[in-house]
C-alpha cells in the first residue's frame, strides 16, 4: 500500500511539473525592426542567433524580422561593420506577440597603415638615393626663369597676347593714315611728281631748239 501511495504522488508530481514547465515555455511571435543608434537607419540583413534553442533567424533588407521564440530566450543580433547585441525576451510577456526595437553600434574598423616601395631591398634604395639629382630650391628656378636665355626663348615662342595685338593694329592704322594724308595734301613732296615736272621742263627746251 505504501508502494502505491508513493507511485500515485510521484505521478501526480510529474503531472504538475509537465504542466507548469509547459505554462512556462509558451510561444509567441516575436518580431521587430533593427536600426543605426546614431542615425536612426534600418540595417538590413541582420543575423539573429537565437542561443537557447540555436536556431538561426535573418532580418530582411528593411531590417524587419518575425519569428517564433520562448520568453525568456537569448538572442544575439550580428552584422558586418556592426557590434554585436545580445538581447533576452523578457519573461513577463502575457500576450502571444511581441514588439521590439533594436538600436546596433556602427564599429569601425583601423586597417594598418600599408606602405608601397619601388624598391626590393634597402641597397637598392641607397644606390637610387644617391644618383638622384635634387631638384632647385625657389631661388634657382626664379634665377633660371629671369636669365637672357629663357627670356629670349619665350620671345620667340610665346604669342603676342590682346594688349599686344591691339598696339601693333593701332601703330599700323596711324602710319597708314599719316602716309595717305601725306601723298594727298601735299604733292611737292612726292618725288614722281618732281620727276614728271623735270621731265617737261626738258622735253619744252629741246622743242624749242628744234623751232630754232
Amino acid at each position: 500500500m505504501k508502494y502505491i501511495l508513493s507511485l500515485i504522488f510521484l505521478i501526480f508530481s510529474m503531472s504538475a511539473f509537465s504542466q507548469q514547465n509547459a505554462a512556462e515555455k509558451k510561444l509567441i511571435q516575436f518580431s521587430g525592426i533593427i536600426t543605426d543608434v546614431d542615425s536612426n537607419n534600418v540595417v538590413p540583413y541582420v543575423t539573429i542567433s537565437n542561443v537557447t534553442t540555436n536556431q538561426t533567424f535573418s532580418a530582411n533588407y528593411q531590417g524587419y524580422f518575425s519569428f517564433i521564440a520562448h520568453p525568456g530566450d537569448i538572442l544575439q543580433y550580428t552584422a558586418v561593420g556592426f557590434t554585436k547585441v545580445e538581447l533576452a525576451i523578457p519573461t513577463d510577456i502575457r500576450d502571444s506577440k511581441f514588439t521590439q526595437m533594436v538600436k546596433m553600434k556602427s564599429e569601425i574598423v583601423y586597417l594598418r597603415t600599408v606602405k608601397v616601395s619601388p624598391w626590393a631591398t634597402v641597397e637598392e634604395f641607397t644606390k637610387d638615393f644617391m644618383a638622384m639629382k635634387i631638384a632647385d630650391d625657389d631661388y634657382e628656378i626664379a634665377r633660371k626663369n629671369l636669365s637672357g636665355e629663357s627670356i629670349n626663348g619665350m620671345i620667340q615662342t610665346l604669342s603676342r597676347d590682346a594688349g599686344e595685338i591691339s598696339g601693333i593694329n593701332w601703330r599700323l592704322n596711324h602710319d597708314r593714315a599719316l602716309n595717305k594724308n601725306m601723298v594727298q595734301t601735299n604733292p611737292l613732296l612726292n618725288p614722281f611728281a618732281w620727276g614728271k615736272l623735270m621731265q617737261g621742263i626738258f622735253n619744252g627746251d629741246k622743242s624749242r631748239q628744234a623751232e630754232n
